[in-house]
């Protein structure tokens, strides 16, 4: 079943075909990631019926790798797990990427003991955000991969090892179009647009120009790593529905997430949107690394400022004050 985080969650049946269909879309996502059968490939997913990392599972199983599954396991356990049997890929959101990286950090576990040479990423935005992405390979030292799907749709799109180079279409297994959200007609080369997806091969749950919410940006030009199928510029650069319109700007949650991940003090966030006083007030909750100066929140304000135009009101929690997330993060939220 879909993720439930916009409403409530749909439930979709795939058969024997389209299983092995999921998992050639996967293997795709996993070779882009450059991820062969001599790989470990450790899944810190709780494998409940979202179908998040399921089909990743049956990709590594066609492509020969190892799968180590993570579930029932809290995060310590899954470090541990991931050094013990020398684990060479990790599959998991970007957020929950972090997450290892900061108990790593509170416990004292030397990232550098588990032979990491990729992540690969899916559920959420983040590692198309450029200092997201920035901070995962950083802290995990380590190449990371974004990839595009839906519960719905399927696996559509992933990244290659030419960065920035955005995200490829699976053009075996997928018709895209780029429509204008307005007028419903084709957008032009280079300009943004809904993604509208028609799958191939999953016959039991088949579907027609489905209008996702996603916002693209395509190409067709051939990508330094040699293939010559349609790309996202930037993969998924945010959501019809996600935008919010603050003081007269158009604000997208994943433009705020490139700015806040620019600081390496921040450990966690969190954005609320209401109405003061007939105002727009936007306020935006930072968690710090130990050690951190929490005078660092007028800088943060200032960059918000300059990037948005108007200035959030920056508060510095302590500790432990904001929730952690495994699977999708709600870290955006709309309260007027």
């Amino acid at each position: 079943q879909t993720s439930g985080t916009t409403g409530v969650p749909l439930k979709v049946p795939d058969t024997e075909a389209g299983w092995q269909w999921w998992g050639r879309c996967w293997g795709h996502v996993l070779a882009g990631a450059g991820v062969t059968r001599n790989d470990r490939i450790f899944m810190a997913f709780s494998f409940g019926p979202f179908v998040g990392f399921w089909a990743a599972t049956e990709g590594a199983r066609q492509l020969g790798a190892l799968m180590i599954p993570g579930g029932g396991r809290d995060s310590p356990q899954r470090l541990e797990l991931m050094r013990d049997v020398g684990a060479s890929v990790l599959c998991c959101t970007p957020t929950y990427a972090l997450r290892l990286a900061e108990v790593a950090r509170e416990t004292g576990f030397d990232l550098s003991s588990i032979p990491m040479k990729a992540t690969v990423h899916a559920c959420e935005p983040g590692a198309n955000v450029p200092s997201t992405k920035a901070r995962i390979e950083d802290v995990w030292s380590a190449k990371c991969f974004d990839h595009a799907g839906a519960t719905e749709v399927g696996a559509h799109s992933f990244e290659c090892g030419v960065q920035p180079g955005g995200t490829h279409l699976i053009e075996s297994e997928f018709i895209a179009e780029v429509l204008d959200p307005a007028t419903g007609q084709p957008v032009a080369e280079g300009e943004r647009g809904e993604l509208v997806i028609t799958n191939l091969g999953r016959w039991g749950f088949p579907i027609i120009r489905y209008k996702t919410g996603d916002i693209v940006r395509i190409t067709t030009q051939r990508c330094d790593c040699g293939r010559s199928s349609l790309r996202f510029e930037g993969g998924i650069l945010g959501r019809a529905d996600d935008m919010v319109t603050v003081r007269g700007v158009n604000v997208f949650p994943a433009g705020v997430e490139n700015i806040l991940r620019k600081f390496a003090e921040i450990d966690e966030f969190r954005i609320t949107v209401n109405k003061v006083r007939l105002m727009d007030e936007m306020d935006v909750e930072v968690e710090l690394c130990e050690g951190a100066d929490p005078n660092v929140v007028h800088a943060i304000a200032e960059r918000l400022d300059a990037m948005l135009s108007f200035r959030p009101r920056v508060h510095h929690l302590p500790r432990n004050a904001l929730p952690r997330f495994e699977l999708k993060a709600k870290r955006f939220h709309v309260q007027r």
